[in-house]
C-alpha cells in the first residue's frame, strides 16, 4: 500500500523524484503500470507492454529497435534529452504520436532492470482535459468580470463603441468570425443589432443597427441553441438572423423573458471550445448584455426624471402631498419654485401654503381639502394666487387631489396645475363673445342661419339689422315665405346659390330682393355649411350685405370703361401697354395701321425689333428709370420700320409698379412727329447752308491764301530756272512748301464737304473738343485776316456727350459769326476798338460747357428773352435769315443740353451746357 501510494504520488506530481539514484536493483521491481517500454542503455526501445501498442496503434509485430524519440511528439523532446540514467529520479510527461493523428497523454518514470531500463507509464489524457477545461473555465470567468467591469465604467456616449471592442476581444479569445449583440426594439416590435464584429477572413453577416425582425422570438425559452440550417424549421424562423449560415445564440433573461441575444456566426462552439458549457456561455452573455441593459434602463429613467422636470418646469405644474398625522405639505422641487419657495424649502406648513392662495379661494380650498382627508373625496378646484401686484394678470392655478390607500398605509396626494392661459383665454373669449353679440346686433349686415331638415335649409334666425333693412320680422321669412321676396329673374340664382350650398359647402352671390315697401335691393351673399363628425350637414352661417349702391356704380363703371374703350379705339394717338421686357400687350388700331397689321397680331410684338441698337439701348434705360415717385417720361424715339425710312414718334410712357415697387407694365401714347423732324432736319441743313454762305468770304481766303503762296514758289523757281541756276535744295524747300499748302486747301475744301452734307440719323458718342476744333479750322483765319482776335482757352479732360459733331460744330460757328459782326460793326465806328472772342471748356462730373464770349458790348437786355426766337434778328433787314440762333438752340436742346445767353462786363456770353455720358 505505501509503495502504491508513493507511486501515485509521483504520477500526480505531489512529491518530487528522490534526487540520488537509487541502487540498481537485481532483479527486477514488480511492474506496478500496465503500459511500461523495455530500453537499452541508450535510450532504445527494446519492447512495448500489449495496452501500451493497443493505445498507440501499433502492430503486434516485433517493434523495429529505434530510440524512443521516434514515439514522442516533438514538445517532449526536451524531457528524454541523454540516456535513461539522466531520467532517473524524474517524472517524465510524454506526449506520444498516435497511428490516427491524436496525441496520447502520458505520465512515467524509469527503473533499472538488469542491463536494461523499464520505462513505466500512466494516461493522463483525462486529468490533463479535466484541467484544461477547468482552466478554460476559470479564463471565461475571468474574460466575463473584465467585459462586465469595462462596460460598467465608461461613459455612455462611449457604450456601443466599448461593446464593440469587448465583442472584438471575445471573438479573438474564442476564434469566432462573425459575433454580434441584439437587443429588443422599443416597444417590443422584434430585436435589431447593438454592436457587432466581424473578422476579415469572414462575410459579414450583420451591421450596426440592423433590425432581425421577431424570429428570434420563437427560440425565447431555451438555454442555448446551435442552429443547422439544413433543418427545415430553422432555416424558416431564423434565416434573416443569420443568413443561412451556421449560428450559435445565446439568449440573456431578465424578469422572466429574453431581454438580449449573443450571436455566433459561422461557428460551432462544441467543437471549437468543447471544454465550456452553457453556464459559461451564458456567464459571458450576461457580462455583455447584463451592464448594457442596467446603462441603458439607467439612462431611460434619467431621461424620464429629466423629462418629467422639464414638463413640470414649463407647465408651472407638479405633486404636492399632505405629511400624514402633520400639518405639513410636501412639494415636488419645480411646484416648489415656482411658488417662489427655494429648493431647499419643499416640507412646509399647510397653512404658509394656504396662504398663497387669494383671500376670495382660500375658504373653498380648505373645506376641499378638509373632505379629502377626511372622507376620501376627490377634490378638484381652480384658484387664484395671491398677488401683491394688482396691474399683473391673475394667475390660476387648478388643483386636484385624491386618497391612495395601500394596506394600512393612508397617502393624501395631488397635483396643481398652471391653468392661467385657459382661465385668461375663457375670460377674453366671454369678452369676445359678448362684443360679438354687440357686433351682430349692431352690424349693417344680416346674419342668418339656416337649419339643415331632409334636404332643405330653413331660416331659423336672423340679426335684428334684418328689419331696419329690409324691414320683413324673423316670423315673415320663414315657411318658404321668403322665397316670394326674390326678383323673379333672380329665382334661378336664388335656387342655384342653394344647391351649390349643399353640394360645395360655401356659396357667394348676388340677386335682388324686396323689402317691405316693394323696393328692391341687391344683395351680397356670403354662407358656409357646417357639417357634423359623419359629414352630414348641420346648418348653414351666412350674411346679406347691401351692395346695392356698389352694384349701380359697378355698372356706371362698366359704361364708364366702355366708353373708354370706344375713345381709345377710336383715337388718333398710338396707344398701347407692354412689359418692361418690350413686350406688347396690348396696342389699338392707329397703332396696328401704322404697322400694317391687325390689332389682334400686336400682343406679342417686341417693340425692340424696330430700334437700333443704340436706340433700344436709350429706350431700356430710360425705362429702368421710372419708379413709384417719378411713373412718367417722354422722349423723342427713332424707328426702323421694314421698307420705310426712318419714323421719329413722342412718346409718353407710364410705368404701372405693384404694392413692393416693381414695374410690371408701361402704359404709352404715342403721336408721330416724322414729318416736323423732317422738316427740322431741312431747316437745321438750310441753316448749316447759309452759314457755309456767310462764310463764303473767309473760306475764300482760307482757299486763296495758300494758292498765292504757291503761286510765289512757282514764280520764284522759273526764275531761277530761266537763269540757270538749278540747286536742288533750293527746289526741294518750294516743291515742300507748295505741298504744304495744298494739303492745308484740301484739308479746308474737305471739311466744308463734310461739313455740308446731312447729319447722321443717329446720335453718336463723340468729343465737343473735336467740334472746337472744326470750328477753329474753318474760322481761325477768316477771323485774323479781319482783324478779330482769338482767345483760346486749355482744353482740359476729354469727355464724351451724346449727339451729332457736325451740328454742334454749326452751333459754335453760328455763335461765333453773329460775335464777329458785331464786333465788325463796332469798329466801323470806333477805328480804336480791338476785338477779340474767346472760346473755351469748363467741366465737372456730370457736364461739359462750351463758352463763347466777345468784348462787344454785349445784347440789349430788352432783346435777351427772344434772342432764340425764329425769324428774330438785329441785323439790318436783307442781312441774316433769323434762324441761326433758334436752329442752335434747337440742337443743342436735341442733345439733352442747354443753350442759355448773358451779358458779361464787356459783351455778350453765350453758354452750351452738355450732359456727360459715363461708359
Amino acid at each position: 500500500m505505501p509503495l502504491k501510494n508513493e507511486i501515485l504520488n509521483r504520477w500526480l506530481g505531489r512529491v518530487d523524484a528522490p534526487s540520488e539514484p537509487q541502487p540498481l536493483l537485481a532483479e527486477p521491481a514488480p511492474v506496478s503500470a500496465d503500459w511500461h517500454m523495455q530500453l537499452d542503455e541508450e535510450g532504445r526501445v527494446n519492447s512495448i507492454s500489449k495496452p501500451l501498442r493497443r493505445a498507440l496503434g501499433i502492430s503486434a509485430a516485433l517493434v523495429p529497435p529505434q530510440r524512443l524519440l521516434g514515439y514522442l511528439m516533438p514538445s517532449s523532446a526536451m524531457v528524454v534529452e541523454g540516456a535513461p540514467q539522466d531520467w532517473l529520479g524524474h517524472m517524465l510527461d510524454l506526449d506520444f504520436k498516435r497511428s490516427n493523428g491524436h496525441v496520447l497523454h502520458t505520465r512515467g518514470w524509469v527503473q533499472a532492470q538488469g542491463e536494461s531500463w523499464l520505462l513505466q507509464l500512466l494516461d493522463i489524457g483525462d486529468l490533463m482535459e479535466e484541467a484544461n477545461a477547468a482552466q478554460s473555465r476559470q479564463q471565461c470567468l475571468r474574460l466575463a468580470g473584465q467585459i462586465a467591469e469595462k462596460v460598467r465604467g465608461c461613459h455612455v456616449e462611449r457604450l456601443q463603441a466599448v461593446t464593440a471592442d469587448q465583442l472584438e476581444e471575445l471573438a479573438q479569445q474564442y476564434r469566432v468570425p462573425c459575433l454580434a449583440l441584439a437587443l429588443a426594439e422599443p416597444g417590443g416590435a422584434g430585436w435589431r443589432i447593438y454592436a457587432h464584429y466581424n473578422a476579415h477572413t469572414a462575410p459579414q453577416l450583420w451591421q450596426d443597427g440592423q433590425r432581425l425582425g421577431t424570429d428570434l422570438d420563437s427560440l425565447n425559452g431555451t438555454v442555448t441553441h446551435q442552429i443547422d440550417f439544413s433543418a427545415p424549421s430553422h432555416l424558416v424562423h431564423l434565416q434573416s438572423a443569420f443568413g443561412n449560415a451556421e449560428g450559435f445564440l445565446l439568449p440573456h433573461h431578465k424578469e422572466g423573458s429574453v431581454k438580449a441575444w449573443l450571436l455566433f456566426g459561422f461557428y460551432d462552439a462544441a467543437q471549437q471550445v468543447p471544454e465550456l458549457g452553457d453556464r459559461e456561455w451564458m456567464n459571458l452573455c450576461s457580462a455583455l448584455a447584463g451592464p448594457i441593459l442596467y446603462r441603458h434602463a439607467d439612462q431611460a429613467h434619467r431621461h424620464q426624471l429629466e423629462r418629467l422636470a422639464v414638463l413640470q418646469d414649463l407647465l408651472g405644474t407638479g405633486w404636492w402631498e399632505l405629511l400624514p398625522d402633520t400639518d405639513e405639505v410636501q412639494l415636488a422641487p419645480q411646484l416648489a419654485r415656482t411658488l417662489g419657495f427655494p429648493e431647499t424649502s419643499d416640507v412646509l406648513p399647510l397653512a404658509t401654503w394656504l396662504q398663497l392662495i387669494h383671500p376670495a379661494d382660500r375658504h373653498e380650498l380648505e373645506s376641499r381639502l378638509a373632505l379629502l382627508r377626511g372622507h376620501g373625496t376627490a377634490m378638484l378646484a381652480c384658484v387664484r394666487l395671491l398677488q401683491t401686484d394688482s396691474t399683473q394678470a391673475s394667475v390660476w392655478l387648478r388643483i386636484q387631489g385624491q386618497v391612495l390607500v395601500s394596506g394600512q398605509t393612508r397617502r393624501v396626494l395631488g397635483f396643481m396645475l398652471d391653468v392661467s392661459d385657459i382661465k385668461n383665454q375663457e375670460t377674453e373669449a366671454a369678452a369676445a363673445h359678448a362684443r360679438l353679440d354687440n357686433l351682430i346686433a349692431s352690424s349693417p349686415a344680416v346674419i342668418y342661419v339656416l337649419e339643415y331638415d331632409q334636404g332643405s335649409l330653413e331660416p331659423s334666425f336672423f340679426s335684428a339689422s334684418l328689419t331696419p333693412l329690409l324691414g320683413w320680422s324673423q316670423a315673415e321669412c320663414a315657411d318658404g315665405l321668403l322665397t316670394q321676396y326674390i326678383h323673379p329673374d333672380d329665382r334661378d340664382i336664388w335656387f342655384q346659390r342653394t344647391r351649390q350650398l349643399l353640394r360645395e359647402g360655401v356659396v357667394s352671390c348676388r340677386y335682388r330682393l324686396r323689402d317691405k315697401k316693394g323696393e328692391y335691393h341687391w344683395l351680397l351673399d356670403e354662407a358656409r355649411l357646417l357639417r357634423d363628425d359623419l359629414g352630414m350637414p348641420v346648418e348653414a352661417v351666412g350674411l346679406w350685405l347691401d351692395v346695392t349702391e356698389a352694384t349701380q356704380a359697378t355698372e356706371r363703371v362698366r359704361e364708364s370703361e366702355e366708353r373708354y374703350r370706344i375713345l381709345v379705339e377710336d383715337s388718333p394717338a398710338m396707344i398701347c401697354r407692354y412689359t418692361p421686357d418690350l413686350i406688347l400687350n396690348f396696342g389699338n388700331r392707329p397703332l396696328a395701321d401704322y404697322l400694317d397689321c391687325t390689332p389682334a397680331q400686336l400682343p406679342g410684338i417686341n417693340l425692340g425689333e424696330w430700334f437700333s441698337a443704340e436706340q433700344k439701348e436709350a429706350f431700356v434705360r430710360r425705362i429702368d428709370e421710372l419708379t413709384p415717385e417719378a411713373p412718367m417720361s417722354t422722349a423723342e424715339i427713332c424707328l426702323e420700320l421694314p421698307g420705310r425710312e426712318h419714323a421719329w414718334w413722342i412718346w409718353a410712357d407710364r410705368g404701372v409698379f405693384d404694392d413692393s415697387g416693381k414695374l410690371i407694365e408701361i402704359q404709352a401714347v404715342g403721336r408721330d412727329n416724322t414729318e416736323i423732324r423732317r422738316t427740322r432736319m431741312q431747316l437745321n441743313q438750310s441753316a448749316k447752308m447759309a452759314t457755309l454762305g456767310e462764310m463764303a468770304t473767309g473760306l475764300a481766303h482760307e482757299i486763296n491764301q495758300p494758292l498765292n503762296v504757291m503761286r510765289m514758289a512757282v514764280v520764284n523757281v522759273l526764275k531761277r530756272l530761266s537763269n540757270g541756276d538749278v540747286e536742288v535744295d533750293y527746289l526741294t524747300e518750294k516743291l515742300n512748301r507748295i505741298d504744304a499748302q495744298v494739303q492745308r486747301a484740301a484739308r479746308v475744301v474737305n471739311h466744308m464737304r463734310v461739313f455740308g452734307r446731312r447729319s447722321e440719323i443717329e446720335q453718336q458718342l463723340f468729343d465737343p473738343i473735336d467740334a472746337v476744333d472744326g470750328t477753329l479750322n474753318m474760322l481761325s483765319e477768316g477771323m485774323r485776316g479781319k482783324g478779330v482776335e482769338l482767345k483760346i482757352g486749355e482744353p482740359g479732360a476729354r469727355v464724351q456727350v451724346r449727339g451729332h459733331v457736325d451740328q454742334l460744330e454749326q452751333v459754335l460757328i453760328n455763335l461765333m459769326v453773329n460775335a464777329r459782326d458785331a464786333l465788325l460793326a463796332k469798329r466801323e465806328k470806333n477805328r480804336d476798338f480791338e476785338p477779340w472772342i474767346a472760346l473755351h471748356v469748363e467741366q465737372d462730373e456730370q457736364s461739359v460747357w462750351l463758352i463763347v464770349e466777345d468784348n462787344g458790348g454785349g445784347i440789349d437786355p430788352r432783346l435777351l428773352e427772344r434772342i432764340f426766337e425764329p425769324f428774330f434778328t438785329t441785323k439790318p433787314v436783307g442781312v441774316g435769315t433769323g434762324l441761326g440762333l433758334s436752329v442752335s438752340y434747337g440742337i443743342v436742346e436735341q442733345m439733352g443740353g442747354r443753350l442759355s445767353v448773358s451779358n458779361s462786363s464787356e459783351g455778350a456770353c453765350f453758354r452750351i451746357a452738355l450732359p456727360v455720358v459715363r461708359e
